[in-house]
């Protein structure tokens, strides 16, 4: 079992920039492949980003690659997303996840995660 709390979401304004985190607790923080998904009003939950134990290896959404930037600190346990050049669509509710699978084809599938934090809003607006 792992708990994950996100932290980080905001207001920020096109073209800005926020770094997210989620701090896992429970069980060892390196055992788990993770991943960052949002889901906007009246959409799906879809993947952003993921990344593998040891960091080796990421996935990122089509519309969030070359802007946003998925992260890990095993040693501090905590997961990150550092944001750039946000958009109004990337207004949603960001939730981080963990996944026990140590597969590199199951990074990008929502439903091969386990645990899920209670998300952050992130809202780009002017």
């Amino acid at each position: 079992q792992v708990q994950l709390v996100e932290s980080g979401g905001g207001l920020v304004q096109p073209g800005g920039s926020l770094r997210l985190s989620c701090a896992a607790s429970g069980r060892t923080f390196s055992s788990y492949s993770m991943g960052w998904f949002r889901q906007a009003p009246g959409k799906e939950r879809e993947i952003v980003a993921a990344i593998s134990r040891s960091g080796g290896s990421t996935y990122y959404a089509d519309s969030v690659k070359d802007r946003f930037t998925i992260s890990r600190d095993n040693a501090k346990n905590t997961l990150y997303l550092q944001m750039n050049s946000l958009k109004p669509d990337d207004t949603a509710v960001y939730y981080c996840a963990a996944q026990v699978r140590n597969s590199a084809y199951m990074l990008s599938r929502r439903f091969e995660y386990d645990s899920w934090g209670q998300g952050t809003q992130v809202t780009v607006s002017s």
